[in-house]
């Protein structure tokens, strides 16, 4: 339940139009719903202006159903994600919920790829402008999963791929789509500098995802992430190895954020 549904709810109650009893059974399975093998977290969209997410791996396909289901069967607004599913998983999730949507975030064919991210209850298309930014084509599929986060939460990102800084001239020439966008994600591997280039060229926040791509001593991730980590270019956040996901995050509560504070407050 989000803060909206909660609004209706009460609004509701003092309208006449919803019962105390139907009120009362409503926001008993507010804190959490327990199945059993999970306790569904339908607090934490009040709490945190963003719905639990359904991790895949290691969950049994019948359980990733479920616990869709539970989210969705909450009244709200908010999208409902299964993120990292893999083919059976999605199967199960699909056939118990069949309005969800498997998003393409940019590259492939979403049933070809060995993980998913699927998605139900989609938010409608918000202003703000965020880029996506790859330094390499392996990088791909950790922006695709922040991408499809996005887009799952009414963010429609600018993709800008393959500007590795191995080829630097490839970045520049995108410096003027950078300095209109209001956060800017950059994934990338090897050393990671990338990041640290963007974060120079650009005064908006910067999200920066390290990946397991790259060569021997890039110790699958941990060089990039310690690059960022340690970049001269100060204020970076940086998430985990391939963590897209978190990344995505992050820009929403950086926009959210941002959003609150441009309400107006009651006098």
């Amino acid at each position: 339940m989000d803060e909206a549904a909660l609004r209706e709810l009460l609004d509701g109650v003092q309208a006449g139009t919803v019962s105390a009893d139907d009120a009362v059974a409503a926001l008993r399975r507010l804190p959490f719903a327990d199945l059993g093998y999970a306790r569904v977290d339908h607090h934490r969209s009040l709490r945190q202006g963003m719905a639990e997410t359904v991790y895949g791996p290691g969950k049994a396909p019948s359980q990733c159903a479920a616990i869709v289901a539970e989210l969705l069967a909450q009244p709200g607004s908010s999208p409902v994600i299964l993120s990292r599913a893999d083919a059976e998983q999605v199967a199960a999730a699909m056939a118990a919920n069949p309005d969800g949507t498997v998003v393409e975030a940019g590259s492939g064919d979403p049933a070809e790829r060995r993980m998913h991210t699927v998605v139900w209850r989609a938010a409608p298309e918000r202003p703000e402008r965020v880029a996506v930014v790859t330094a390499g084509t392996a990088d791909l599929p950790v922006a695709d999963e922040c991408a499809a986060t996005l887009v799952a939460h009414g963010i429609r990102p600018l993709r800008i791929t393959d500007v590795g800084v191995a080829g630097l001239h490839r970045i520049l020439d995108a410096a003027d789509e950078l300095a209109q966008a209001d956060v800017v994600v950059v994934v990338a591997g090897m050393e990671g500098a990338l990041a640290s280039v963007v974060g120079g060229l650009t005064a908006v926040p910067v999200v920066a995802v390290p990946t397991s791509v790259g060569y021997g001593s890039s110790l699958e991730g941990v060089t990039a992430l310690l690059g960022m980590l340690a970049s001269c270019a100060s204020g970076l956040t940086v998430v985990g190895i391939d963590n897209g996901f978190g990344a995505a995050c992050a820009v929403l509560r950086t926009l959210n954020s941002a959003v609150r504070r441009s309400e107006p407050t009651d006098a």
